[in-house]
């Protein structure tokens, strides 16, 4: 017998299994007005209202539907209420700008575009078929309909269930065709992974518009766990989130666990004491975060530290690293380096190196392609493997990222991991932020600069930071500039694009190489 995996397994399960209890906690008094709290069933019933309000708009099967907005309750009714009923969900980031949302409400072909109440103004001139502004002013007609029976349900697990935009180096984002054969697959075998129950809270920090949260809100309704929600990152919100509804598991890119390390820090200096200690799991993803700071989350939250390797285009998850046992009795510091290697292959999943040491990766959850790109689907699918752009080594059954191809520096004829570099100016107790670029020399084609944010209080200078490095690092892989910065300029999903970084060093020239 062969069963279509589709999302609406993960919703009907929920509401079957879990229908009484507690799914849903919105974010308090957002813009708009919250939806409080919701039981499963009252979240499915929300799901089936949604498509039958498209239904009636005349809103077709297989049409696309843009969402706009931060994390909220509506933004994961419409997960299922679009997908699930027969329709492509399109997560915009709420952060672009007007003309690139515009872009890619286009190119998507959209004809509804759901936009959060605070971003009504910014995007009142986005041409779309029906616009409709997202809160308590148009609940009822979207998810207030009794007894909703929807027109379509989807029987193809090949079919979309979303197209995520992507913000790479390209000038233009491309559309990643996520289906519900990779979704259902990717959510639960991260959920296994992840050691997920009917007994844990996750906490929504992640962006939902990022790879439809990394899949977690799939993995966690399935499994009736209770969702909190939180509409904006703030480190000290985020401990008191965790307090207050005792959570248990995260998800978060290494900027957001920073401001949790940080708002930790001034909790202890005010005698306060830091929740989910031996708790909480986080699971952190979207950039190798230094060994320094997997090391203070697990010394000073008390929280385990889980990381994950991924990209938009296999929905997310490759490769996860979770200590495993035998690692109990290594020292903390031993634990981390071991820890901030990307992991070993998830369940189902094959990675490779090829011969100019780019990541290769063969998986059920790899998407069907780049929307109305045929030839980008070309280039990144070749043979049976996705080449991920991404450039490491293996380890044994552990994959290592040693940068974006694009990003290692060749300094002299030596390539250098600007990773590698950036762990090393992350040990110095001064440093908050850093990126590593390559800047045209002379006499080395490339040199090393460092762009780093003091912690606040903190003082340093550039002698002092290349000496750092220099008794820490072979002398040619250490920055021959520092330049201070305010802060690092990163995309929603707290990735530094350091294609922008490096563009005003290198304007005026041809290549991005010397």
């Amino acid at each position: 017998m062969i069963v279509p995996l589709t999302l609406a397994d993960f919703i009907d399960r929920a509401e079957l299994v879990y229908g009484g209890r507690e799914a849903i906690v919105d974010e308090p008094n957002p813009p708009g007005g919250g939806l409080g709290r919701l039981t499963y069933a009252e979240f499915a019933a929300m799901s089936r209202s949604l498509a039958v309000a498209l239904d009636e708009l005349g809103v077709g099967e297989s049409a696309r539907i843009a969402i706009i907005s931060p994390n909220a309750a509506r933004f994961l009714v419409s997960l299922f209420g679009v997908s699930v009923y027969g329709r492509v969900l399109v997560p915009v980031n709420f952060r672009l700008n007007a003309e690139e949302i515009r872009y890619i409400v286009e190119h998507s072909g959209s004809t509804v575009a759901l936009i959060d109440p605070e971003l009504d103004e910014p995007l009142r001139h986005l041409a779309v078929k029906h616009r409709v502004v997202l809160g308590a002013a148009t609940d009822g007609q979207l998810f207030g309909r009794r007894g909703a029976r929807p027109r379509w349900t989807v029987s193809d697990e090949n079919a979309t269930v979303s197209i995520n935009y992507t913000s790479g180096t390209t000038a233009r984002p491309k559309g990643v065709q996520l289906t519900h054969r990779g979704c259902w697959l990717n959510a639960v075998t991260f959920g296994w992974h992840l050691g997920l129950s009917d007994r844990d809270v996750y906490l929504h920090t992640l962006p939902t518009f990022h790879c439809n949260g990394w899949g977690m809100p799939y993995a966690v309704t399935a499994i009736g766990a209770r969702q909190v929600i939180v509409r904006k990152i703030d480190g000290e919100e985020i401990l008191q989130r965790v307090e207050r509804e005792g959570v248990t598991i995260l998800n978060c890119a290494p900027a957001v666990i920073a401001a949790v390390l940080d708002a930790g820090a001034a909790r202890r200096q005010r005698g306060q004491a830091i929740p989910g200690r031996g708790r909480v799991r986080v699971v952190v993803a979207g950039a190798p975060p230094p060994s320094k700071t997997i090391e203070r989350i697990e010394a000073e939250l008390g929280w385990e530290f889980i990381q994950i390797y991924g990209l938009t285009e296999t929905s997310p998850l490759l490769t996860i690293n979770r200590a495993p046992g035998e690692w109990d009795g290594l020292d903390g510091a031993e634990r981390a380096r071991r820890l901030s290697r990307a992991g070993v292959p998830a369940v189902g999943v094959k990675m490779a190196v090829d011969g100019g040491g780019e990541i290769l990766a063969r998986s059920n959850n790899v998407f069907e392609g780049y929307w109305a790109q045929p030839a980008e689907t070309a280039k990144a699918v070749v043979d049976g493997w996705f080449h991920t752009g991404d450039g490491g080594h293996e380890e044994g059954p552990y994959v290592v990222i040693a940068d974006r191809k694009k990003d290692v520096i060749i300094t002299g004829g030596e390539n250098v991991s600007s990773i590698e570099v950036e762990d090393c100016l992350f040990q110095h107790p001064a440093v908050a932020e850093t990126a590593v670029i390559g800047v045209p020399d002379e006499k080395w084609g490339e040199t090393i600069k460092a762009l780093v944010v003091l912690r606040p209080g903190s003082a340093s200078t550039e002698r002092e930071l290349i000496d750092f490095c220099r008794g820490r690092l072979a002398h040619f892989k250490c920055p021959t500039s520092i330049e201070f910065r305010d802060a690092l300029t990163r995309t929603a999903t707290g990735k530094l694009q350091k294609f922008k970084l490096r563009e005003p060093y290198w304007a005026g020239r041809e290549r991005r190489v010397n």
